[in-house]
């Protein structure tokens, strides 16, 4: 329950009461400012509270933004301000100070150091007339303005994909709204995408024709729920941190499952099946690296100073042309586009057709944005700070073997020394026969490089490519001696580790951008880090036959799996109980 104390002598026929009611606060009037201070200190401390003038004039949705958004300690509109438990204190003392008017009230928070959020109202109206003329003139323009079509139009991310604004959005903002007036959560909708898309992979792995137009179909839908519970999420500013982890995590979790479920599919579709583990896995990794190089540069860059460069400039320039911002968001592939075109591909066509579109398509997209990114980051001039460098220290997953290493060498060119470790393990195994000790040598080489390329902090014009090159040689040394083994099940087993070990680095990335920190380093140190599975695949390969690696490698897969999603799901879940503070990421481009 949250409260809030309408100050001021009650204006006739006002629905604010009503209004603040329906918001789900229980309305305390205080007429006389004297007991203002007394009225909000008998708030119990683990509610919230807001303090708003009884002369408010504005629209519904104008309240809502102001005072029921959990992701802020504390904001504020005209005529309005609130604070969540953690800003209480402050609270109490603006109020102390500068007495019942809302607006002093949050200038005095602000002041006094405390963040307060102000939406941006845009058409909304929120004010306290002066006199009865100009609260009649206030009405009229919240009349004029009708804030349920605003609502629902900025429900939907401001900034998405061609397919996703032009296909889904004009009617998924509906369904959110459906959603919200039956009381259903974020959460839940977002759990009915997962399953819709397990469902899908279950179609697609039946390996029938019905059953790859049927996976195809689920698969969109499942897509237009997850749209939904975003913009679910946005209308009823139904926040949280658990939330947006969910909604990371199933994103990768519905798309990885049904590649598997597509190479299942394969394998038993009529006219003596085809095996496409090497490329659901190879689109795995591809995918899967993406996203490290946009998750790596964007924290590189978070908080960078001078941070201009021509080639931002340029990009600036060309957002400003209509035609070429849609061109420039298609072409990274988003998951709007990649998931039409994997149901388009996967209804009308093969699974190896579907992973060979969705492996060029992918390459292309990685190949625009990489290239974009290093020429941003040789072309402008920014000091990056100590914290940029921990991000990157974090999602480089560096094990007890590169740290070790770190510890006691010095290295430049930081993506130079990672890249030609992970050339030489990657190339080394695959021109190797399966059983030489070779990879092992080149494994132990790579450990070297990774702990070499890590020994200073990474705050070089180029190093946040350090992780991106971490994750591909290690998924791919993985991949290509599960392939070399040439065995059934090699390749599948692999899949499952490499999705484990992804699930990790999302799970870290998820964490950063929460800011909840990276995961406890028992956890790298259990799992190896990137080097230290490198290096054990290696050594299994070496020392196990075809058949024993296999089981090997999935016995790996099922240990990193029940480590890092126990004590991810027990972080988490302990996270949203001890109240962490909501955030909304909006995450990959729909």
């Amino acid at each position: 329950m949250s409260t809030a104390i309408v100050t001021g002598q009650p204006v006739p026929g006002s629905s604010l009461e009503g209004d603040l009611r329906a918001l789900g606060f229980d309305v305390r009037p205080v007429p006389d400012p004297a007991d203002a201070a007394a009225a909000l200190a008998g708030v119990p401390g683990d509610q919230r509270v807001a303090v708003v003038d009884a002369g408010f004039v504005g629209h519904v949705h104008a309240l809502r933004l102001g005072l029921t958004d959990p992701r802020f300690p504390a904001s504020a509109i005209p005529g309005a301000v609130t604070a969540q438990p953690a800003a209480r204190p402050a609270l109490e003392e603006a109020v102390k100070e500068a007495g019942t008017v809302p607006d002093a009230v949050a200038d005095r928070l602000a002041a006094a150091g405390t963040d307060v959020h102000r939406p941006e109202l845009g058409e909304l109206v929120a004010a306290v007339p002066a006199d009865p003329q100009a609260r009649n003139e206030v009405r009229q323009s919240v009349a004029a303005v009708d804030d349920e079509a605003i609502r629902l139009r900025t429900a939907v991310k401001a900034r998405d994909g061609f397919f996703t604004t032009y296909c889904i959005s004009p009617y998924s903002r509906y369904i959110a709204r459906w959603c919200a007036r039956r009381g259903l959560t974020p959460n839940q909708v977002t759990t009915a995408s997962l399953l819709t898309a397990l469902i899908a992979a279950g179609c697609a792995a039946t390996g029938t024709r019905i059953g790859f137009v049927a996976a195809g179909v689920l698969l969109l839908f499942s897509f237009v729920l997850d749209c939904t519970d975003g913009q679910l999420a946005r209308y009823s500013l139904q926040y949280s941190t658990l939330g947006a982890w969910l909604d990371a995590t199933f994103d990768r979790a519905k798309e990885y499952a049904y590649y598997a479920g597509l190479a299942l599919g394969a394998a038993r579709a009529s006219g003596g099946g085809d095996d496409v583990w090497a490329l659901a896995l190879g689109a795995m990794v591809l995918q899967t690296c993406r996203h490290v190089v946009d998750f790596s540069f964007n924290e590189a860059n978070h908080d960078a100073t001078a941070n201009t460069s021509p080639t931002a400039a340029l990009s600036d320039k060309l957002d400003s042309v209509g035609w070429t911002v849609w061109v420039r968001r298609m072409i990274v592939l988003p998951i709007g586009e990649r998931w039409a075109l994997i149901a388009l591909f996967t209804a009308f066509t093969t699974p190896r057709i579907t992973f060979y579109m969705l492996l060029i398509g992918c390459a292309l997209a990685a190949c625009y944005t990489t290239a974009g990114r290093v020429l941003r980051s040789l072309t402008r001039r920014a000091h990056r700070t100590d914290r940029a460098a921990e991000a990157l220290a974090d999602l480089a997953d560096s094990g007890p073997i590169a740290r070790a290493v770190a510890r006691t060498g010095r290295s430049a060119a930081a993506p130079v020394v990672a890249a030609l470790g992970g050339v030489a393990v990657v190339t080394v195994s695959a021109l190797t026969d399966f059983g030489s000790v070779w990879p092992v040598v080149a494994a132990a080489v790579y450990c070297v490089t990774s702990g070499l390329a890590v020994a200073r902090p990474l705050k070089g014009a180029l190093d946040w490519l350090v992780p991106p090159v971490f994750r591909a040689s290690e998924y791919l040394t993985i991949l290509v001696l599960a392939a070399r083994a040439d065995v059934n099940g090699a390749l599948p087993a692999a899949f499952g580790l490499v999705a484990a070990v992804a699930y990790h680095h999302y799970d870290t990335v998820y964490r950063i951008r929460g800011g909840t920190g990276a995961p406890p380093q028992w956890l790298v140190r259990a799992t190896g880090g990137h080097d230290g599975r490198t290096l054990v695949v290696a050594v299994l390969a070496a020392l196990l036959g075809n058949t024993d690696f296999t089981v090997a490698l999935t016995v790996c897969a099922v240990f990193v799996a029940l480590v890092v999603l126990a004590e991810s799901i027990s972080f988490w879940v302990a996270s949203a109980r001890r109240g962490a503070p909501a955030v909304h990421d909006e995450g990959e481009p729909a």
